[in-house]
C-alpha cells in the first residue's frame, strides 16, 4: 500500500489567510514550511487511487502528484473515489472540485451522507456518483486490493448543520488493510477522546496518521491572545500532550510507524526546530511534511 500525504494542515491551511500569529507570521516570511489543508492518497496497486478526505486544496495537491494526474486518455483520472472521516467543511469542500468525475464512490457514515444530501444531489447533477454507507457490516474492499472498516471515534456534528441529531457515528476512523502484503493503515485525522477501540486499530496497525491537530490544551487562546480555551475544547480535537493526550496513548503502541496530521496553525510541531517537535520526535512520533510519501 502506497500513501501520500496530499496536506497535513487543518482548517485554513499553514498560514491561515486570517491569522497573524508567530507560526503563521513566520510562514509568510518564508521561515517556515507552507501546508495546504489534511488529506491523504492512497493505492494498493499503483493504477486505482483513493482519497482520504478531500480538501479544499485538492486541485493543488492533485496537481502537485504525478500519480494522480490524468491521462492516458483526455478525461481519464487514475482517483476512483474517497472516504469520508466525518462532515466538516475542510474535509468536504474538495468534493465539489471532482464534480463531473463519472463513475466515483464515496464513502461517508450515515449522518454524514444526510448532512451532505443537498452537495450531493448538486454533485449528481453533474456526474453520478455512488455513495455509500461507510459504516456497513463487514466493511467493503476497494479496487487495488484494499479492504477498509470503519469505526466510529466521536459525535462532533459541523457548525453548519442546524439541530444536529445526537448520534455517535458523526466522525469515524479508518482501518485499511492491503491484501497482497498485509499491511494495515489506521486513519485517525478527528479523535476528540482516546477510546479502547483506538487502542484495538493501533495494536493492529503497521502505520497510524493521526489527529494531532493541537500540541496543548490551552494552545489556541495562549497563541492568539483570547484568554480562553474552551473554543479550543469545543473542536473535537485530543491535545497531543497532558496525562490524557494522544502522545500518552501512543507510547502504548511503539510498534507501528505513527504520523501526525491535521495539524492547526498554532500548534508548534509545525516548526521543525522547536522543543515540541524535539519532543514528539525522542517517542518515536513523526511529523512529515505535505506530499511526503510511505509504503505499509
Amino acid at each position: 500500500m502506497r500513501i501520500v500525504l496530499l496536506g497535513t494542515a487543518a482548517g485554513g491551511g499553514f498560514p491561515q489567510w486570517n491569522c497573524a500569529c508567530a507560526l503563521c507570521s513566520a510562514a509568510r516570511d518564508g521561515k517556515l514550511p507552507s501546508r495546504t489543508q489534511e488529506c491523504v492518497a492512497l493505492t494498493g496497486n499503483g493504477r486505482d487511487w483513493w482519497l482520504l478526505n478531500a480538501s479544499p486544496d485538492i486541485r493543488v495537491q492533485l496537481a502537485a502528484t504525478p500519480a494522480l494526474r490524468p491521462g492516458p486518455g483526455p478525461r481519464d483520472t487514475p482517483l476512483r473515489g474517497v472516504l469520508l472521516t466525518d462532515a466538516e467543511a475542510d474535509h468536504v469542500m474538495g468534493l465539489t472540485v471532482l464534480r463531473g468525475a463519472a463513475g466515483l464512490r464515496v464513502y461517508a457514515a450515515p449522518p454524514v451522507r444526510a448532512a451532505l444530501a443537498p452537495v450531493r444531489g448538486a454533485l449528481d447533477r453533474y456526474a453520478p456518483w455512488e455513495w455509500c454507507d461507510s459504516l456497513a457490516d463487514g466493511g467493503f474492499v476497494l479496487a487495488g486490493g484494499l479492504v477498509v472498516t470503519a469505526h466510529p471515534v466521536g459525535a462532533k456534528a459541523p457548525k453548519y448543520v442546524p439541530a444536529p441529531v445526537p448520534d455517535g457515528r458523526w466522525v469515524t476512523a479508518y482501518r485499511i488493510e492491503d491484501l497482497a502484503t498485509g499491511g494495515v493503515l489506521v486513519y485517525a485525522p478527528c479523535v476528540a477522546a482516546w477510546g479502547e477501540a483506538l487502542d484495538e486499530l493501533c495494536a493492529t496497525a503497521d502505520g497510524v496518521l493521526l489527529d494531532g491537530t493541537f500540541f496543548a490544551a490551552d494552545e489556541m487562546g495562549a497563541a492568539v491572545r483570547s484568554g480562553s480555551g474552551s473554543g479550543q475544547a469545543a473542536m473535537g480535537h485530543l491535545p497531543v500532550t497532558g496525562p490524557h493526550g494522544s502522545l500518552a496513548a501512543l507510547a502504548r503502541h511503539p510498534r507501528p510507524r505513527r504520523i501526525y496530521t491535521h495539524l492547526n496553525n498554532t500548534n508548534p510541531l509545525l516548526d521543525p526546530a522547536s522543543p515540541a517537535r524535539a519532543q514528539v520526535a525522542g517517542t518515536g512520533v513523526e511529523v512529515l511534511a505535505d506530499g511526503a510519501e510511505f509504503v505499509l
